[in-house]
């Protein structure tokens, strides 16, 4: 097992854990200051912690792809939604080509292809006319994502699926539809778990139980 010189792996992921803690605190606390900073330390923790315990090239991009996704959607900058959306979009991809060719349920498959065609068709009126487009093709890779997540197992199908879930709150708050209180915190909450469980079902079925251990 591959380990980085001097930081044991299980350090990385209670690190992890510590700005996944700070960051959900801030967003409860209305502390912005906090969610600024440990927002961007999350997936470079979470990818340093999947190396150090042999990760495939595919997830490691796919991590550090989502932390461009994660900084961008910080800034309240004209284009800074899109760039945000499409680093996201490439770390998907990146997860596809590391599902491969494995199996999944057709059943599943015409499920999750039922909830993309419904929340398209629920959200077009009410998003942006220059977001429209855009947000249908990412809709597509996300849920594509979601349900080739499943051919690794539970752990990895529960994360693409709160994926899923995480950026489906995001695009009805740019639709502007009634929020749950405090929207970030649940956004984020199941963007982290998503991360996380896709990272640890994608190394359990690859390499066993004892590389997701701490």
């Amino acid at each position: 097992m591959t380990t980085l010189p001097g930081r044991p792996p299980g350090a990385l992921l209670a690190l992890f854990w510590l700005a996944a803690a700070v960051d959900l605190g801030s967003l409860l606390c209305g502390a912005e200051l906090g969610h600024q900073i440990a927002k961007p330390l999350l997936m470079p923790l979470l990818a340093g912690y999947a190396v150090t315990r042999g990760a495939p090239r595919p997830l490691t991009a796919a991590l550090l792809l989502g932390w461009g996704g994660d900084v961008f959607l910080l800034s309240d900058a004209d284009g800074a939604f899109l760039v945000g959306m499409a680093s996201f979009a490439a770390g998907h991809a990146c997860y596809l080509v590391l599902f491969g060719r494995r199996r999944t349920s057709p059943v599943l498959g015409a499920l999750y292809a039922a909830a993309l065609v419904g929340t398209v068709v629920l959200l077009w009126p009410d998003l942006p006319a220059d977001l429209r487009v855009p947000v249908a093709g990412y809709s597509l890779l996300l849920t594509a994502m979601a349900y080739r997540s499943s051919s690794l197992g539970p752990l990895a199908g529960l994360g693409g699926a709160l994926f899923l879930l995480s950026d489906t709150l995001i695009a009805t708050g740019v639709a502007e539809w009634p929020q749950l209180p405090v929207p970030d915190f649940w956004v984020m909450l199941t963007y982290i778990a998503a991360q996380y469980l896709l990272t640890a079902g994608a190394l359990r079925a690859m390499y066993g139980e004892r590389r997701t251990t701490v």
